[in-house]
């Protein structure tokens, strides 16, 4: 898949976990339905891993595949103050092995409650751990970078939600919008990347249906040729992540994988040289 501007399209492993152990640690099988689908790059979540969270074999299947590893995205209840000995113990595992494949990303995601009860509190604890996760792992040179979602337990939801997060957040730790989860939250994904645009670092790309039902990239109803020639209009130089949680991709993630990779290079590569072409012009 061809791309300009510094612009990379990585996948994230999510298609494949949606089938619980199916996948987990097929990292052999993964990466090669990802470099065969045109993507320069992955993102797992440690649970995919399996015996993979070893940096060597991992680096082992990146080279056989001719694959970057994107990021990594690490998922926490954070409910305390401060990080339980379990999560803390976990971060800095994930901080060391992210710590082995420079310039990869540190993703962390608050992992959603049953209810959004108490969400002053929650927020506040929540916060205060990613805040601590994010500052050892900017001493250990890398840069992280926080991924709100939209379940209906999630504390970091709707637009309030996102205004309360970005505004407690180090300075120094970025912003994953997922437009996905954007559009789930009652949120416009373009009006709110524009935004926060000197945040974003990092982006997932996922589609959705008028009916909040997920959807397979380019059925549903996110502008994904928009945003993407308007990042390219900014100068954004990062990774766009495709992930797919569409029914589809459960039942067959290998083809939804393949779909995806299409999807970026006849509808995406395009919008980036658009947007490269207008930089600085009002698209």
């Amino acid at each position: 898949m061809e791309t300009t501007d510094g612009i990379s399209f990585a996948c994230q492993t999510y298609s494949w976990q949606m089938s619980g152990e199916r996948y987990r640690g097929q990292l052999d099988h993964i990466g090669r339905v990802i470099s065969e689908a045109g993507f320069q790059g992955f993102e797992p979540e440690p649970y995919m891993l399996g015996d993979f969270s070893n940096a060597r074999r991992l680096a082992d299947i990146l080279a056989e595949y001719d694959l970057k590893l994107a990021s990594v995205a690490y998922a926490a209840e954070w409910r305390h103050e401060v990080e339980t000995s379990e999560e803390r113990a976990e971060a800095d595992q994930i901080i060391t092995l992210v710590g082995s494949f420079p310039p990869a990303k540190l993703v962390l995601v608050q992992l959603p409650g049953n209810d959004r009860a108490e969400l002053q509190v929650r927020q506040k604890s929540a916060i205060a751990c990613m805040n601590a996760v994010g500052h050892r792992a900017l001493d250990a040179g890398l840069r992280p970078t926080v991924h709100p979602n939209s379940p209906p337990g999630s504390i970091f939801r709707v637009s309030t939600d996102y205004e309360t997060l970005l505004a407690s957040l180090d300075p120094e730790i970025g912003f994953t919008p997922d437009v996905g989860h954007v559009a789930a939250g009652g949120m416009d994904p373009l009006a709110t990347i524009k935004r926060y645009r000197e945040r974003v670092d990092h982006i997932h790309f996922k589609d959705i249906h008028d009916d909040e039902s997920w959807a397979a990239t380019g059925e549903g109803r996110i502008q994904f040729r928009e945003i993407t020639t308007f990042l390219a209009g900014t100068g954004y130089d990062g990774w766009i992540v495709m992930e797919d949680e569409s029914e589809g991709a459960k039942l067959d993630p290998d083809t939804a994988t393949r779909r995806n990779g299409v999807f970026a290079s006849q509808a995406l590569v395009p919008a980036i040289r658009l947007g490269s072409t207008h930089r600085g012009e009002d698209l």
